[in-house]
């Protein structure tokens, strides 16, 4: 499950995370703010402008990953941006990765070519490096994400932005069948997925479900209500139990 991190504070956010494990998620991707998401859709742009504003930064989302860690072991990915690591600094994130807790990095605007240091820094922090296929990924190009990728490959199931979809690609199962013939890292679905029958189609085929903007579209939707937290918990268990 994806929440934005600091959306709509950081009491919020650490109360999430221990309820959406409690609700049936195996791993919490903790969208890392930033003021030009180029994959995310309205809905996590908006909570992400939301969290900036409330003066959400790497830094203190990273105390939050080592607070976190004293309430759930559920595996914690952080989703940043290439610029905000740089800005930050590799080796700096990467220590206060490590020593906070984070299981994992996803870096959408990054291929594996373009920063070879940066992912090797990851292996020896013991970090994990997720990697993106989508559907205009070539075949040959599969097996080489499949190497370079740990943790899991995160397969971008339609063409676009970030955002629930009524219905999801109707060649998604095939190209899902496809790489897998090709990977055997698990294989993650994210982009689009919003209802249960979604969730049952993709895990006929793939390892895991990815769901992001429909989290966030409920949170905005609960937002000043004093059950918010459960309120998101049970829509996740809705998710869950497909």
């Amino acid at each position: 499950m994806f929440v934005t991190a600091g959306f709509p504070n950081f009491e919020i956010t650490a109360r999430l995370v221990p309820e959406l494990e409690k609700s049936g998620a195996d791993l919490i991707e903790l969208g890392v703010p930033f003021s030009d998401p180029l994959a995310d859709g309205p809905v996590i742009q908006k909570s992400s402008q939301f969290s900036i504003e409330k003066g959400t930064t790497l830094n203190k989302i990273l105390v939050l990953v080592k607070s976190l860690r004293q309430k759930t072991q559920i595996p914690l990915c952080l989703m940043s941006y290439y610029n905000l690591i740089l800005r930050f600094g590799k080796k700096r994130f990467l220590d206060l990765a490590r020593s906070s807790g984070v299981d994992g990095i996803i870096v959408p605007d990054l291929t594996p070519e373009e920063d070879k240091d940066f992912v090797s820094r990851c292996r020896r922090h013991n970090i994990d490096t997720v990697f993106f296929l989508s559907p205009t990924t070539p075949v040959r190009r599969v097996s080489f994400i499949n190497r370079v990728s740990r943790g899991f490959i995160y397969y971008v199931s339609l063409t676009g932005v970030t955002g629930a979809r009524k219905k999801l690609p109707d060649d998604l199962v095939s190209n899902l069948k496809t790489i897998k013939k090709y990977a055997e890292k698990p294989l993650c679905v994210g982009f689009g997925v919003s209802r249960p029958k979604q969730v049952e189609q993709i895990f006929r085929v793939a390892d895991g479900v990815i769901v992001g903007s429909a989290v966030i579209k409920e949170i905005q939707e609960n937002l000043g209500k004093p059950d918010l937290v459960k309120k998101v918990g049970s829509f996740v268990r809705y998710l869950s139990n497909v």
